[in-house]
Order: C-alpha cells, then structure tokens, then sequence
C-alpha cells in the first residue's frame, strides 16, 4: 500500500460512526515501588505499597480507545457497569473519550451487575520495565438478568441504523454472564441481513461458533479448538490460508485469523484469502491490547473503504506501535502508523 492510498483511507475516519457493543472493563494498575516495601507486623508478609493509581477503560473500553486514537468521527456503546466504586471509575474515564455517543440510552449502570474489572499490580523499579503480578479480578459467575438484555438490545436497533458497522467483544469466560446474549446476536444478524449495517467483526473468548453471519476475528489457539486443529505451531502462513478457506467456505462476512509472529490471514466476503505478515519486533513487548488494536483498526479501515488486505497491514503496524508500549494497555495513533508503515 502506498502512502497516499493510506491518508485516503484515514481521512475516512472522521465521517464513520461505528456501534462497540459487548464487555466494558475497568483497567486499574496499581504502580508499587519496590524501594518502600515493608514487612507486616501482623503476618509478616511483604507490604506493596502503591504510590499510584491508574484507571482506564478495558475490554470492549480497549477497542474504544483505540478508536479514539484513530479519530473515528462517533462511536455508540452498548453494555452495562454496575454500581459500585469501579463502575463509577469506569464511567469517569469513559467520559473523557470525545468519539462517545451516549444519546442512544445502550449503555446502562445497573446494581444487578458487578464491574467487570482487572486489577493490575506493578512493580515499578528505576530503570527496569514494570513486571505484573498476580492480577486482582472482579467478575460475574451468575447469567446475566434477561430484563438487562432487553434494555439494551431494544435500544440498538436505532443505533445500528445510524451506523456504518459494528463491533462485537465478548470478553467473558462464562457464556452468558456477559453482555452479549442470543437476543443480541439475532438483532445485529438482522440488521446485516436488512442492510441496516453493512460492517461488522466480533471477538469471542470462548464461544465464537455462536457468532456465525457476523464477521469474526480470533486468534489461531481460538481458531485451533474451534475447529479441532493439533500441533498448531507446525503450520504455515500458506496452511492456515489453506484451513481458513476449508472452514469457513459458507460463511459471507469478512473472516480473520491473527498468527502471532507471522501475521494475519484474513477472508472477504468475495471468498478471496490473503496474508499479511507481521511487523518486526524491535526490543522487549507487551502483547496485552494487541487484539483489541487489530480488532479496532481492522473494522475503521473496511468501514473507511478499505480492502481486506489494506486493512490488514493497517492493523498489523498498529499492532505492533501497542505491543511495544510496556506497563499499559496501549493504543495507536494515525501518525504512529504511518511512521511503521512507511517510515518518517
């Protein structure tokens, strides 16, 4: 792709308006300096003491904020927080993201929720790069209440009317404890089919069968026990194209396959398969929000007018500007990606 075929597609970005609908989280680091550690009186275990306090929105907030980096001219949510201290949290910081379109009433507080939320500890020492430990999470382990759903797939059929394409995040690990429901599903399978949208892709950690006639994007192990695949690292880039085609021949939405160190493979609604390889890695990396970059930068770039393969190497260079970025849940601008795409 070319410099200028790039600033066409990007200068898109401003007129879109794309619906994020699924698992909104609340990301907390808690940055701890190992030099005033302590030992407890009372059960003489190590003391961390955080000398600071990072909130920002994750999961489906992820993909948000990389839209925002991107200058995408409106986003619409649709989910849920509940009403507790993250919550409010998450909803403060959800505030200071311009693109928001809260006028659809899609996206709720509700006390029959908790806050997805994952605390994170740091150790922050001089002149090393921040080590995690063992994360603090709170989750929902109870199916998500049926009058919650309704709310909000009632809601979406006005906005999926006023949007060019959707994003789709089911981030739990229990089915159905999360946003995304059946009800969902077949509303936004609906809007697909009428021409109400014409742009969509979802990513599902454990249950990405259930999102058929939805474009989809996972990553090769999801692919893998989807579809019964051993000894995966043994496959080549030309394999996996092989594979992609075979599993997916029916389906008519746009279909991605991230490969890690080698790319990503991806399927259009012509049928037609490409490959995309990764960009190098320069130093140490943090993969966290890689996903959630491609996924973002994936849906702009088609919803922009984008090719499968334009869009492809579009997210593999913002990819690779977030996994570089150590300690947070990074995101990356127009700028940063056309610097890896095409140098200063």
């Amino acid at each position: 792709m070319k410099r200028e075929r790039f600033l066409a597609i990007v200068n898109n970005y401003p007129k879109i308006t794309l619906s994020l609908v699924g698992d909104f989280c609340l990301d907390r680091y808690l940055e701890i300096d190992p030099k005033l550690n302590e030992i407890s009186i009372e059960t003489d275990l190590t003391v961390y003491n955080v000398t600071n306090v990072r909130s920002q929105p994750g999961g489906a907030g992820t993909i948000l904020n990389n839209l925002q980096a991107l200058g995408i001219g409106k986003v619409i949510p649709s989910g849920f927080v509940g009403c507790d201290g993250e919550g409010s949290e998450l909803i403060a910081a959800l505030q200071n993201v311009d693109c928001i379109d809260w006028s659809y009433d899609t996206f709720i507080q509700t006390e029959k929720r908790r806050t997805f939320t994952y605390c994170k500890p740091l150790i922050c020492a001089d002149l090393e790069p921040p080590k995690e430990l063992n994360r603090l999470d709170f989750k929902n382990w109870e199916k998500t209440p049926e009058e919650i759903t309704k709310h909000i797939t009632s809601r979406m059929n006005s906005s999926l009317r006023e949007s060019n394409g959707i994003i789709l995040l089911d981030q739990v690990d229990i089915p159905d404890t999360g946003v995304i429901q059946k009800q969902l599903l077949d509303t936004v399978r609906s809007a697909l089919k009428s021409g109400a949208i014409n742009h969509s892709l979802s990513d599902s950690r454990k249950r990405i069968s259930e999102f058929i006639d939805i474009g989809i994007k996972v990553n090769k192990e999801e692919f893998s026990e989807w579809h019964k695949i051993e000894n995966t690292e043994s496959v080549s880039p030309e394999n996996w194209s092989q594979l992609l085609g075979e599993k997916t021949g029916h389906l008519n939405q746009p279909f991605f396959v991230s490969l890690s160190e080698h790319g990503i493979i991806g399927k259009g609604n012509d049928g037609k398969i490409s490959h995309c390889g990764s960009q190098p890695v320069l130093g140490e990396i943090d993969i966290v929000g890689a996903g959630d970059c491609t996924t973002a930068n994936l849906t702009s770039a088609l919803a922009a007018g984008a090719s499968i393969h334009e869009a492809m190497e579009i997210a593999m260079a913002a990819a690779s500007v977030v996994i570089h970025k150590l300690g947070t849940t990074g995101t990356a601008s127009i700028e940063e990606i056309e610097k890896k795409l095409f140098g200063n």
